[in-house]
């Protein structure tokens, strides 16, 4: 069974950085598009970011210069660095995947990240 894992938050005052990471269990996470979303407290899922499998890399506009999505096939797992975290980064932030960007149908269940001073 293919699943998505993803680990890594935690509390972090603003200011500060936090690397969540994207798991893929029973499958080869390089034969996946990745994506990462946040739903904050109230709020719709947005898209973060996103990382193809040919390494093409998509940030939305209100992480562009703070956040960084990479992948190591070799460890099974795609990454997202937040640096320079503000208090609205608060989410809980889930990772996305599919063989096809046009059917992305794996969903993990997601790993909570609070900003917080």
């Amino acid at each position: 069974q293919e699943q998505l894992v993803e680990s890594g938050g935690g509390l972090v005052q603003p200011g500060g950085s936090l690397r969540v990471s994207c798991a893929a269990s029973g499958a080869s996470i390089s034969a996946y598009n990745i994506a990462w979303y946040r739903q904050a407290p109230g709020k719709q899922r947005e898209l973060v970011a996103r990382i193809t499998r040919a390494e093409v890399t998509y940030y939305s506009d209100f992480v562009k210069g703070r956040f960084t999505i990479s992948r190591d096939n070799g460890k099974n797992t795609v990454y997202l660095q937040m640096n320079s975290l503000k208090l609205e980064d608060t989410g809980v932030y889930y990772c996305n995947g599919g063989r096809s960007l046009m059917r992305m149908e794996y969903w993990g269940k997601g790993t909570l990240v609070t900003i917080s001073s």
